[in-house]
């Protein structure tokens, strides 16, 4: 019998500094906090682990938060849990770790390296120090390049980079000016996003403050983007994602596709069994569930048929390499209606039982997605 794939997260919330713009569960770098987390994600993994039974594991992911903070101690130790569990790993499983550029080392990355992590995922953002000076980022451009060429040194063969656009007082200058830097770094993967104001930062309570850029120039810095990241041989597999040849990442692919994960650590999301939970978003909340032997779980959703199918097509087309119509047996009337609608208008094609965003389409996804939904 094949093992069904499964992915393991962990999220490690420890940041030096939270920044404006992240709606993400962090909190500062403390000893003591470390030791309740190690101890709380240890008594998690004991809870959950039969839930993993002939399972097999293909990739595992360490966000945050700045994970890094917790290497290379709290890191061996989570991995070396996993590897002695009687687990089945996948001989090639990616394990990925996210890093800044202002606590990347050499020692550091060879740490890790030894501890079998093979995929890195630095937070660069920009390479113009005035949009990082925006972000309230703590390194410089400088920082960002010395330490992808300091991850390549140590060995490292797959690091992703994450760039933001749609950045308050940002010009078409400062985009091209970062685009251009990229030709140089060698890197396998990036990870584009436009930056949202989410509430509960820093900059949604600034919002009517922020000059951001038109829509015009928003479009102008993705279709730069793309046409730079492909001439460097990154080529856009995602919505968000560009890679090499052979680097697509197995973690975030399996977001796409609906494969089970288990999340780990304060605020983490889990799906299994077609559901969705997360644990609570508070570290001593989180460990005082665990303690008690109860489940540190706030929020749970079942998605009833045809709903569920309906949200995993639409997540689904965000690869642009499409969706198979035959895996999702008999769609909604009205769903096929809404693909049929977006083929005529030239957002989808539709090749037998494929159908696939068009180079349009992935413009309008958001539209196409609510749509579908």
């Amino acid at each position: 019998m094949v093992e069904e794939e499964v992915s393991l997260y962990f999220h490690i919330p420890f940041c030096r500094k939270k920044c404006p713009y992240c709606h993400f569960y962090v909190i500062p770098d403390r000893q003591n906090f470390q030791e309740i987390l190690t101890e709380s994600i240890l008594l998690e993994w004991q809870r959950q682990l039969p839930m993993l039974s002939g399972k097999r594991v293909v990739s595992i992911y360490f966000g945050g938060g700045t994970p890094t903070l917790f290497a290379p101690k709290g890191i061996a130790l989570i991995l070396d849990v996993v590897r002695q569990s009687g687990l089945g790993i996948a001989p090639r499983c990616e394990i990925t770790i996210e890093a800044n550029p202002e606590d990347s080392s050499a020692v550091l990355f060879r740490s890790l390296l030894a501890l079998g992590v093979n995929r890195l995922s630095l937070g660069v953002q920009s390479l113009d120090d005035r949009s990082l000076q925006t972000l309230e980022r703590t390194h410089s451009a400088q920082k960002a390049v010395g330490a992808i060429q300091m991850a390549q040194g140590a060995g490292f063969e797959n690091i992703s980079i994450d760039l933001m656009y749609d950045l308050p007082e940002q010009n078409a200058s400062s985009w091209d000016y970062t685009l251009a830097q990229l030709k140089d770094l060698q890197i396998q993967h990036l990870s584009l996003y436009n930056l949202t104001i989410e509430p509960h930062t820093t900059f949604y309570k600034r919002r009517n403050e922020l000059v951001l850029p038109s829509s015009k120039m928003s479009l102008y810095f993705l279709q730069t983007a793309i046409q730079r990241l492909e001439e460097i041989g990154l080529r856009r597999y995602e919505i968000s994602a560009f890679s090499g040849d052979g680097f697509q990442s197995v973690h975030n692919k399996g977001y796409w596709t609906a494969r089970p994960f288990l999340g780990f650590g304060p605020s983490a999301f889990s799906y299994w069994g077609k559901e969705r939970f997360r644990n609570v978003a508070h570290l001593q909340r989180y460990a005082r569930a665990l303690r008690e032997g109860n489940s540190p779980v706030d929020f749970r959703e079942r998605l009833e048929n045809p709903r569920d199918l309906k949200e995993l097509l639409a997540v689904h087309l965000r690869l642009l390499e499409g969706v198979d119509l035959a895996c999702f047996g008999t769609l909604p009337a009205e769903t096929m209606a809404s693909l049929e609608k977006w083929v005529r208008e030239g957002g989808l094609v539709r090749e037998g039982d494929r159908v696939r965003l068009t180079e349009r389409g992935a413009l309008l996804y958001d539209a196409i997605a609510e749509d579908v939904i």
